[in-house]
């Protein structure tokens, strides 16, 4: 006899509850015949799979061994089953999207909301995050896709490029250069009073980089860590920052003004894990993203 699918999910409802009246219970099935089906399986692979001694029932050496491909062979076919529900018109499905904080300003939202206007049916987890734990939860299964940068990425990790994202200075109505025309030379930071994001954004390790390259100590008079007090802040003082110029592009009280030279453009991407298999609702999100990026004027080069 072989073993069959059945005897695999007994052995590990034995090994998760440790008692077969429990496990029998969890499987609705009688004692009796749950008992049996795993000495069915033992006898099919000629090896004692559980120690039944104890109070608790136990795996032995043998059956921690094998269980362990037993839950692999399971996930398999689980994977395959939601691999063909994926596969119809998308009416059903989940997708878990990481993105790093910057994005929340500008990009998330209408992602999101194009996405769903197209698939209402696919339920959607949207989270927070660095760009660090977004590669160590994608390569954990633990989000499918993610929002962050082009750069060296961890072994395991693909990316599709979506866009180009550029940088500029940014003030308010009460700052002297709101009227200014054409670039600023970067030296002249100097002097300027900054607001700037936290060190804990990639955006601000960009910027000191970029400054720290040109031999500019910035004057920096306030840090925060929200992207949306930081453009209300900068609204209200002579105090300029950087930002992306998507989050500036149309805000009433703000004005991106380019610096010479100028930061460095950073590509957007999607990250994913390589080589494994990637849901429906993954690939729809990209494509829609690629589309959207394009359709709204965001350029890769």
């Amino acid at each position: 006899m072989k073993p069959e699918l059945r005897h695999l999910r007994y052995l590990l409802a034995v090994a998760e509850h440790g008692n077969f009246t429990r496990a029998a219970e969890g499987l609705r099935i009688s004692q009796p015949t749950l008992s049996q089906q795993v000495r069915q399986l033992e006898k099919a692979l000629g090896v004692q799979l559980l120690d039944r001694t104890g109070r608790t029932v136990r795996l032995t050496d043998a059956g921690t061994a094998y269980a362990h491909y037993a839950q692999r062979a399971l996930q398999d076919l689980a994977a395959g089953e939601q691999a063909v529900l994926d596969v119809q018109n998308l009416s059903r499905g989940h997708l878990r999207l990481a993105v790093t904080p910057t994005f929340t300003a500008y990009l998330t939202g209408p992602l999101v909301a194009d996405f769903y206007a197209r698939y209402p049916g696919i339920t959607l987890d949207v989270r927070e995050m660095p760009q660090t734990r977004i590669e160590a939860d994608l390569l954990g299964d633990r989000i499918d896709l993610g929002i962050a940068f082009m750069g060296a990425h961890h072994p395991g990790i693909e990316a599709t490029a979506l866009f180009t994202e550029t940088l500029s200075l940014v003030v308010g109505p009460y700052h002297p250069d709101i009227q200014r025309r054409g670039p600023l030379p970067i030296t002249d930071l100097r002097e300027r009073h900054l607001a700037l994001l936290s060190g804990d954004f990639a955006t601000r390790q960009h910027i000191d980089q970029h400054l720290a390259e040109h031999h500019v100590q910035p004057r920096i008079a306030l840090e925060a860590n929200s992207i949306n007090a930081l453009t209300e802040i900068v609204t209200r003082t002579p105090l300029a920052t950087v930002l992306p110029d998507a989050i500036t592009r149309g805000h009433p009280h703000l004005a991106p003004i380019p610096l010479s030279p100028a930061l460095p453009s950073r590509t957007v991407t999607l990250l994913h894990r390589e080589s494994t298999y990637q849901s429906a609702a993954a690939r729809a999100f990209t494509s829609r993203a690629t589309n959207w990026a394009h359709a709204h004027g965001f350029n890769l080069f």
